[in-house]
């Protein structure tokens, strides 16, 4: 089985995208599958047609350019032409049995056309909703013309794709919800490696010394600064905390859109002494910073693009054993069994995160329990080798029909 898959960036970026794509491609390797793997002109600082990343091949796909590349609308289109005539000398050079397109859309329509052109069957993944996330960066709002059109985009690629896969059952409802058959669309939850993740360790004192936090209670996240996030919240909340617990403090490790509107509503609220910010931190000393943290905190705010996406945070979470509070947006509530495998609050309120926090602190003889249930979560029910598995049917069924 030979698959080319069309991604919107990967390695060296670290996202939640690419740490999912290098996961379903080690597993499909381990079927036996031969991978290859095309990014998009959104890929940053692509100067090359191909390039090998910790042992990974990738043909890049060079940015857009001329006029249209410059107006709103047509620089998508421009993208996704560029992308396609791309797409179209891969695959004739590699010959792939199937054409694995992943969020967004932009990356769906160009394997379309160029599966019908090379008789190529062509699957597509849907991670989010390209219009849902134009509108937490910003882009648009909910209803507006662009919303409408990238929406109608979206539903067509689901229409004309030969099956759709998906991340989790939020969105599986969506998707069938805008009239695919329910038979064409295959969750492949989000999961880990489950051998990757040690539980936790002993905060390093000489680090924890340097950032300030000698004797604090430290509740942190460790990701990208995104609106959708709810830092803000968790910041909102925090002097509700400290009255209670003048010990907590919070670690914000990483970087993002939000980055200069969370630092100024931490001078704001007063909290400079309270909040530390790390910046962004290499990838192999992110585990160091892990060991800090008392509570992870996934304050994310309810939208359409949190109440449907299950995020992959909270699951390496659990595989680390780490005590986790988190919004009860709907893509939470699909992965955290509140008092169980983790602490869930009223998304929106920061008197009901700042409960959830104060309560944990006062009740550290239930975290073994916490971390020992999370732990057992992933690794029943979300391991990536029992989630890849479900792609061997339906690429067997299309590769069959061709």
């Amino acid at each position: 089985m030979k698959v080319l898959h069309v991604l919107d960036h990967s390695i060296p970026l670290h996202s939640g995208y690419t740490f999912r794509t290098l996961s379903i491609l080690r597993e499909q390797r381990k079927l036996g599958w031969e991978t290859f793997h095309l990014t998009s002109p959104k890929h940053i600082d692509c100067e090359v047609l191909e390039e090998d990343v910790d042992g990974w091949h990738f043909y890049r796909t060079q940015p857009a350019t001329g006029a249209l590349s410059r107006l709103p609308v047509l620089a998508q289109w421009s993208l996704m032409k560029k992308l396609e005539s791309r797409l179209l000398q891969v695959a004739e050079r590699v010959r792939p049995d199937i054409i694995h397109a992943h969020s967004p859309v932009l990356n769906a329509m160009p394997a379309l056309h160029v599966g019908k052109r090379l008789g190529i069957p062509v699957v597509y993944e849907v991670r989010a909703f390209w219009e849902d996330a134009a509108v937490d960066h910003g882009t648009t709002v909910e209803g507006s013309p662009r919303y409408r059109l990238t929406r109608w985009l979206e539903t067509r690629a689901l229409q004309q794709a030969d099956h759709v896969f998906t991340i989790c059952e939020g969105l599986r409802s969506d998707i069938v919800c805008r009239g695919i058959p329910a038979d064409k669309v295959t969750v492949i939850p989000n999961a880990v490696n489950i051998e990757s993740f040690e539980p936790g360790g002993q905060p390093d004192a000489a680090l924890k010394s340097r950032l300030g936090l000698q004797g604090a209670s430290v509740v942190g996240f460790i990701g990208s600064f995104y609106a959708y996030e709810g830092l803000d919240l968790l910041l909102e909340a925090l002097p509700g905390i400290l009255a209670l617990r003048p010990d907590v403090r919070v670690l914000l490790v990483g970087g993002g859109p939000q980055d200069a509107a969370l630092k100024a509503q931490v001078q704001r609220l007063g909290l400079t002494d309270k909040v530390v910010f790390t910046g962004r931190v290499p990838h192999g000393e992110v585990q160091r910073y892990y060991d800090l943290i008392d509570i992870l905190a996934y304050p994310r705010h309810s939208m359409r693009l949190t109440e449907l996406v299950t995020p992959l945070k909270p699951l390496e979470a659990m595989a680390q054993g780490r005590v986790l509070v988190a919004s009860d947006v709907g893509g939470h509530k699909e992965l955290i069994r509140h008092g169980e495998t983790g602490m869930l609050f009223k998304a929106g309120s920061k008197d009901a995160l700042a409960q959830a926090v104060t309560s944990l602190l006062a009740t550290r003889d239930r975290w073994t329990d916490l971390r020992e249930a999370g732990r057992r979560f992933v690794e029943n029910e979300r391991n990536w080798t029992a989630s890849v598995a479900h792609y061997r049917e339906v690429y067997a069924s299309l590769v069959a029909r061709r």
